[in-house]
């Protein structure tokens, strides 16, 4: 399942997204994963979600970043959610190329996606809302 939180910059998407790693960590059996561009959220979520920045790994664009996500599911099988900041900004803001890289990871069973785009909900594709649903 994809679920995306969307909203322009400076809207609180990502003060939401904290609120739900940290929930999902208290709550989940298994492992909880956190990726974000730069290292903002340091202090923001808990401990006992795993916190990975994106460019400390050189990731950038959706190919790249589908990789990343796979591997962290093919290594670990008790990841149960995998939570993505700043998704256009690890990717790229074409959202064909978004809605390519939620059908990719649609097939991945098991885990929980959920990512903040940061734009306005008119602007992106119905393509989008065939994989992601809104948070």
């Amino acid at each position: 399942m994809i679920k995306i939180i969307i909203g322009k910059k400076g809207s609180g998407k990502t003060k939401k997204l904290v609120d739900l790693v940290n929930t999902a960590a208290d709550e989940s059996l298994g492992n909880v994963v956190c990726i974000e561009k730069g290292d903002t959220l340091t202090y923001s979520v808990t401990h006992k979600a795993r916190l990975i920045d994106a460019e400390s790994f050189g990731i950038s664009g959706y190919g790249e970043y589908f990789g990343l996500l796979a591997g962290i599911k093919a290594g670990n099988n008790d990841v149960t959610h995998i939570f993505g900041d700043a998704t256009l900004r690890i990717g790229t803001r074409d959202y064909g190329e978004l809605a390519a890289f939620f059908e990719r990871l649609s097939a991945i069973d098991d885990v929980e996606f959920l990512f903040t785009v940061s734009c306005d909900e008119s602007e992106l594709p119905e393509d989008i809302f065939k994989f992601a649903q809104k948070a």
